[in-house]
């Protein structure tokens, strides 16, 4: 059975930068399961995967503009003090914020006497992403999956 539209696809995957830094790995750890075609990956993710079948393994290059986004410089922010009340605010926190977007996660880059700078860009937001992926298994998602929007159990079903 192919990766399309609407199917349970089974991967192991690592992810590094084009540094050769491993950013994040499924392997030694649970698969990750998704219905493709739906958003649940980035699109070139999805992309480098449509068409692929049980026991593939293959190498997935994705540019920033098909997977968190380029940089937007917009998006950092200094904000005065005040706006984090009485708490101990340090680089490397993240909170999540009311944007005209909706709810967003920003991340503390710097903070000040006379402010803090919040970054509201994706940690990986302008690296281009090399993806190692091996093709676990594939099947049809279930009515309930669909309905829902992400995987369920064994065979399609809620635990």
């Amino acid at each position: 059975m192919k990766i399309g539209k609407e199917k349970v696809v089974s991967i192991h995957y690592t992810l590094k930068d084009n540094e050769g830094t491993t950013l994040d790995s499924s392997v030694g750890d649970q698969p990750l399961l998704y219905i493709h075609g739906i958003g649940n990956l980035i699109p070139g993710m999805e992309e480098g995967l449509d068409g692929k079948v049980k026991g593939d393994k293959v190498e997935i290059k994705v540019s920033p503009e098909k997977g968190y986004g380029v940089r937007d410089e917009r998006m950092i922010q200094k904000m005065p003090r005040t706006a984090f009340g009485d708490q101990k605010v340090e680089v490397g926190m993240q909170f999540n914020a009311g944007t005209k977007n909706g709810q967003q996660v920003v991340t503390v880059t710097k903070v000040e006497m006379d402010g803090i700078t919040i970054d509201g860009n994706h940690a990986l937001a302008g690296v281009e992403l090399n993806f190692s992926v091996e093709v676990l298994d594939v099947r049809d998602a279930s009515k309930d999956e669909l309905a829902h929007g992400h995987v369920h159990g064994p065979g399609g079903h809620h635990h």
